[in-house]
């Protein structure tokens, strides 16, 4: 059989199993088979799959077809045109999170002006301190978080992109045993409530790691924790910028005008219409 053939074979298997994009896994899944960009695949249709490579697809799609992400499959996942390694220790990037990226090169002073200090509470696979490293090279970064296997895969997806010498990586929860004073806190923290997570599509809820998922009873367990601590360590006038879920808005918006040591809280949409970003800044006489 053919690359066409096999590609139109696999799409139907993925659409009859309820994959919401049978096209692209397939697509995907046999070019990770062959080794190939997707677009060899439209380029190369007539070509003949060797039996081994034939039989090697066939236990991929069995895989999606059982409901495993293609991400995890394949082992990557691209991420603000970064290809990073991927698999169950950490969370999936998702393209949503690329505007807390671009939030916070906003936030950022010019280059040349200073060498501006971040941290991220929560690193995962590393996608948002490594975009940001890439995007400027003056900034230095320390990166958290509780999992020493998901600091593991971030720290090596920091070295095949080039920016491990930006970014320090720590093992620990939240804020514990963290020094200095910081221009900027960021964080993509679990935000789903626990009355929505059995409603989680069956390749998240059952394949994703659910301590990077789950956010408490309202799904802001995480930001209240993050927006207390942060005060603490970020320099007067410096920012913190956080990823939301939706209908979250409005609890987070409260729980920060309340709080002493913020002012400027604004939120930023994402490219679907929804509230994503939340952002605010430190106060600058503000003391605990």
């Amino acid at each position: 059989m053919t690359v066409r053939d096999h590609l139109a074979q696999g799409t139907a298997i993925l659409a009859a199993a309820g994959s919401a994009s049978p096209r692209l896994d397939a697509e995907v899944l046999l070019g990770h088979v062959l080794q190939w960009e997707r677009s060899r695949l439209f380029l190369h249709p007539d070509r003949e799959l060797t039996a081994g490579e034939a039989e090697r697809y066939r236990q991929l799609l069995g895989r999606r077809r059982e409901g495993e992400p293609v991400a995890y499959i394949t082992g990557k996942k691209e991420f603000w045109s970064i290809s990073l390694q991927v698999d169950p220790r950490v969370l999936i990037p998702r393209p949503d999170t690329e505007v807390l990226v671009e939030e916070v090169l906003s936030l950022l002073p010019s280059p040349g002006d200073r060498t501006p200090r971040l941290l991220e509470i929560g690193v995962g696979s590393g996608a948002v301190s490594i975009a940001l490293a890439t995007a400027r090279g003056d900034l230095r970064l320390v990166a958290t978080d509780v999992s020493a296997a998901a600091v593991a895969l971030a720290r090596g997806n920091a070295v095949r992109a080039g920016v491990s010498g930006k970014i320090s990586f720590l093992v620990c929860s939240l804020f514990a045993g963290l020094e200095g004073f910081f221009d900027g806190i960021i964080s993509n923290p679990p935000y789903i409530a626990d009355d929505e997570f059995a409603d989680l599509p069956l390749e998240v809820r059952c394949y994703e790691p659910s301590v990077a998922l789950r956010g408490g009873p309202d799904g802001t367990a995480f930001h209240r924790e993050i927006i207390d601590g942060a005060a603490r360590l970020l320099r007067p006038g410096g920012f913190l910028a956080l990823e939301i879920g939706a209908g979250q808005r409005g609890i987070l918006e409260e729980l920060l005008r309340r709080s002493p040591a913020y002012d400027s809280v604004t939120f930023r949409m994402d490219y679907a219409g929804y509230d994503r970003v939340l952002r605010a800044r430190r106060i600058q006489r503000w003391t605990r």
